[in-house]
């Protein structure tokens, strides 16, 4: 049996560490209607180097919250040069599991653009709490899909944008879309998986409870949570 990479592995000790603290609190103090987020990966050949990595710790991640009946999670993602693909939401841990083992990476162009207009088309549905986003590129007009973060925001939708790689280009729009939003900005590589499960956990804990749950989380170790609670504006 391979053994996995000594990253992995800490990202997967604080999946762990997540899931005890969700059930510890669900015991505490039962929620009837679970937070609502929506999780948007870029799936463009870019990614492919370290995407089966980065995709097993976020379905574990989400699995964790899931298993905590304490957030509904919808997977959408991009791939190729028009596919766009909006899965259904759930609650439970393995439906989420088999959809993220599904995903792979195609090559095309990115289309933000489409992920922020269908989770404006949700809440108006049915309230969301937050869109995290996990892409290293982009394509499109900065301006526009600012405009669009800017609305989300009025509703109450924050963004959390976390890019993958350190191109300064992308860095300045994704910044600017989370800011746009009253979201939060955040970067990882390849080399630090476990940080991406960390900025995943602060977004779950968002989602379900807003920055008092993030605030709530143990910060031994966890420097992101305050990374990413300096820039949150309350809806």
């Amino acid at each position: 049996m391979n053994e996995e990479h000594p990253a992995t592995q800490r990202g997967m000790a604080v999946v762990d560490a997540f899931l005890a603290e969700m059930a510890a609190v669900r015991q505490l103090k039962p929620v009837l209607v679970p937070g609502r987020l929506i999780f948007a990966l870029d799936a463009t050949a870019s990614r492919e180097p370290t995407w089966r990595q980065a995709a097993h710790l976020q379905a574990r991640m989400f699995e964790a919250a899931a298993q905590t009946g304490r957030l509904a999670i919808q997977v959408c993602y991009y791939q190729g040069f028009d596919r766009f693909e909006a899965l259904p939401w759930h609650t439970e841990a393995a439906p989420l599991r088999r959809q993220m083992e599904r995903i792979g990476c195609v090559s095309g162009y990115t289309q933000l653009n489409r992920i922020l207009c269908h989770t404006l088309a949700e809440h108006r549905r049915q309230p969301v709490n937050a869109l995290v986003f996990v892409g290293d590129a982009l394509e499109e007009d900065g301006a526009v899909l600012c405009g669009l973060a800017g609305e989300l925001g009025l509703h109450g939708v924050r963004i959390f944008m976390f890019q993958e790689g350190d191109e300064p280009g992308v860095e300045a729009v994704f910044r600017k879309i989370a800011r746009s939003s009253g979201g939060a900005y955040a970067r990882f590589d390849a080399a630090s998986p476990d940080r991406l499960a960390r900025l995943l956990r602060a977004a779950a804990a968002y989602a379900t409870g807003g920055i008092d749950s993030m605030q709530a989380l143990p910060e031994h170790g966890n420097a992101e949570i305050a990374e990413l609670t300096g820039q949150l504006r309350q809806p």
